[in-house]
């Protein structure tokens, strides 16, 4: 699965980012992702941070072919304003995917608490967020 081929990442112009940057997605620089004081939009910020958390899911898993994942829940912190391109990483440790791995072993199910960060093109961190994901065995 490419994360940028979803119809909504397609839409909103998302795009994979460098391999050798840190990064996971980006969003570039347009006006068409800012607000009315001229910086980030929030949704653009919240749109990065999921991306990049399923983004993370699929290279984990390598593929979701065998995996369903879902958004259940997503909390964020809007930190400073972004400008220009921004760009999602994820934060999460071995023992948050240790877990789940062995929940979905165990019962075909598990939750997986997904932590990023979206930074803007200057390198501020405009939001800090975590995306809880329902995972489930396809099948």
């Amino acid at each position: 699965m490419d994360i940028t081929e979803l119809p909504f990442n397609r839409f909103l112009g998302l795009e994979l980012a460098d391999p050798d940057s840190g990064f996971l997605v980006s969003l570039p620089a347009g006006p068409q992702y800012t607000n009315h004081l001229g910086t980030v939009h929030a949704v653009a910020l919240l749109a990065v941070a999921e991306a990049a958390s399923g983004e993370f899911l699929i290279r984990y898993f390598n593929g979701i072919d065998v995996y369903v994942p879902v958004v259940r829940r997503l909390e964020s912190k809007f930190r400073k304003p972004a400008h220009g391109r921004i760009s999602g990483r994820v934060l999460v440790t071995d023992s948050v995917m240790e877990r789940a791995v062995t929940e979905l072993e165990a019962k075909g199910r598990a939750l997986a608490e997904v932590p990023v960060e979206v930074v803007d093109e200057s390198g501020v961190v405009a939001l800090t967020a975590e995306i809880e994901w329902f995972i489930i065995k396809a099948g």
